[in-house]
């Protein structure tokens, strides 16, 4: 599995999509539907994509590690958008009969500001040295988490640069059916995608810790591999997530010997998401967060909380509780 250093522009599904004029299963503000139709997408077949590594996409949001001030940090995502005026102008060229002609951006004039730590995220293509928006009007990038940053409290909590450790949830290297949430050393994760899944992010799909006794993880990308994906086809892969256990997932993302990733998601099928059951939670976890070897000391937060379960095994993620 190679190691994810960037944020593509977009991910390619592995069909051609079409854009059918009815309210989204995904975006209750967005009128229209991108469904997969029944064709493989060139670049998924120019790819190889049946030879490609399928693992599990998984419902969070995206984070970055790399260096920042000299120490390996998580960066959380930031897209660059348009501002008010210039959203409005692309919006109307959108709209309109744009035949051949390109809309025109003014990096500096038509983009909200961002924090001087801001960078833009690797793939990012340039023009003039500015970086250049995306078919969506937006340039993905990154900020880093730092400490104390009430903004990003949740990335936070999953990182304690003092000891350079992140909290991480992957597949046991003892058993491929176990999970395993561990400290993993920041600088093991150098220039990897992350997603960050939990009780506060993205209204909590996989039903992680509660109000009073939030969990947050960090999911290295690629890591859940998933082992039963049918043969890249319309029908197979449509009952694959409506019969099979494994298929109770976001979606697939397959990576590619050369490096592409290829993506496809329940609402391109038509099909619900959440869950009220998902494989993610299927699995039993064991707990190896072991603050001893680190010198820590004791202090209230979600690495105390886990180290206090040192060992345990769960026969589901959701059955993790702490004692107040």
């Amino acid at each position: 599995m190679r190691r994810l250093g960037s944020v593509q522009q977009k991910i390619p599904c592995v069909f051609v999509t079409e854009v059918r004029d009815e309210p989204s299963r995904k975006r209750e503000s967005q009128h229209f539907q991108v469904l997969a139709t029944e064709h493989l997408n060139p670049k998924a077949l120019g790819s190889d994509v049946e030879s490609a590594i399928p693992t599990e996409k998984l419902d969070g949001t995206c984070c970055y590690v790399s260096i920042y001030k000299g120490e390996p940090y998580l960066w959380a995502r930031f897209d660059r958008k348009p501002n008010k005026q210039a959203d409005k102008r692309f919006k109307k060229f959108q709209h309109s009969e744009k035949g051949s002609t390109e809309f025109t951006w003014n990096v500096e004039e038509d983009f909200k500001r961002v924090p001087d730590s801001w960078i833009p995220a690797h793939g990012v293509e340039h023009c003039n040295e500015q970086p250049r928006p995306d078919g969506n009007g937006h340039i993905p990038g990154w900020v880093p988490v730092e400490r104390y940053n009430k903004q990003y409290c949740w990335h936070s909590s999953v990182v304690n640069y003092e000891t350079g450790v992140g909290l991480v949830l992957r597949t046991s290297p003892d058993d491929e059916e176990v999970l395993e949430i561990t400290a993993v050393p920041l600088s093991e994760l150098l220039e990897e995608t992350l997603e960050l899944i939990g009780t506060n992010v993205n209204a909590n799909p996989y039903g992680l810790g509660c109000k009073k006794q939030p969990i947050h993880l960090l999911v290295p990308h690629g890591s859940l591999k998933i082992r039963s994906a049918p043969y890249v086809n319309y029908q197979q892969l449509f009952g694959w997530f409506q019969r099979c256990e494994e298929g109770k997932v976001e979606g697939i993302v397959w990576h590619c010997n050369d490096g592409t990733l290829i993506k496809l998601h329940r609402h391109h099928l038509g099909l619900k998401w959440p869950l009220e059951e998902t494989f993610l939670n299927s699995r039993p976890v064991v707990i190896h967060v072991d603050l001893t070897r680190y010198g820590w000391e004791m202090a209230q937060d979600l690495f105390t909380a886990f180290s206090r379960l040192n060992g345990q095994k769960f026969d589901h993620i959701q059955d993790i509780k702490f004692d107040v």
